[in-house]
C-alpha cells in the first residue's frame, strides 16, 4: 500500500531531521489513506513538534474521530488543546495591560488546560504570572510549586520562585 510507504518515507525524513519532507509524506499517505486515525496521529504529533498547532489539531481530531476509543488519541487531542488555552491565555497575560476581570478569566482557560494536560509545564507557569499580576501571591507561588515538582531542576523556575517569595514578603510589608 502507498500510504505505508509514504509513512515510512516521512520517519526517515524525521531521522534526517526534515520535519518539512516528515509533514509532506504524512499528508501524501493521509491523502491516499484518509480513513487511518494512525496517520492522521502521526501527522498531528509531527505538526506538534513542527510547531503548527492548528494544523496538529485538525489531524488529532481527525484521529479521535476515526477511532474514538484509542486512548493515545485522545491524550495528543487533549495536551494539543492544553497548548491552544494556554497560546490564548499568554497573550492576554503577556500583554501586561488585561484588567483583573480579564486575568480572572484567563486564569479559568489555564486550570481548563491543567484539567486537559495536567504535566502542562507552561499551564502553571502562566498561572502564576497571572495570579502575581493580580497580587494573589500566595497562589502563584503554589503554581509554580505544581511545575517546580515536574521540573525540580529547573534553576529558572527556582529563581522565579524566589522572585514569587520576595514579592509576596514586599507585598505583606507594604499592607
Amino acid at each position: 500500500m502507498k500510504s505505508e510507504q509514504f509513512v515510512r518515507n516521512a520517519y526517515y525524513c524525521i531521522l534526517q531531521n526534515d520535519f518539512k519532507g516528515a509533514l509532506q509524506w504524512f499528508e501524501a499517505a493521509a491523502a491516499e489513506d484518509p480513513d487511518s486515525a494512525e496517520i492522521h496521529y502521526r501527522c498531528s504529533v509531527t505538526y506538534a513538534r513542527s510547531g503548527r498547532l492548528d494544523k496538529a489539531f485538525e489531524h488529532a481530531k481527525l484521529a479521535c474521530e476515526l477511532d474514538p476509543g484509542k486512548s493515545e488519541y485522545l491524550l495528543n487531542l487533549q495536551h494539543l488543546q492544553s497548548m491552544r488555552l494556554v497560546q490564548e491565555a499568554k497573550k492576554v497575560i503577556d500583554s501586561g495591560v488585561a484588567p483583573a476581570s480579564e486575568l480572572y478569566q484567563m486564569i479559568s482557560v489555564l486550570k481548563e488546560a491543567v484539567r486537559l494536560d495536567p504535566l502542562c509545564e507552561e499551564a502553571y507557569i502562566w498561572l502564576a504570572v497571572a495570579y502575581s499580576q493580580l497580587n494573589e501571591h500566595a497562589q502563584a507561588i503554589a503554581s509554580l510549586k505544581e511545575v517546580i515538582a515536574l521540573q525540580p531542576q529547573d534553576q529558572g523556575l527556582i529563581d522565579m520562585l524566589d522572585q514569587l517569595k520576595n514579592r509576596l514578603s514586599v507585598y505583606l510589608h507594604d499592607s
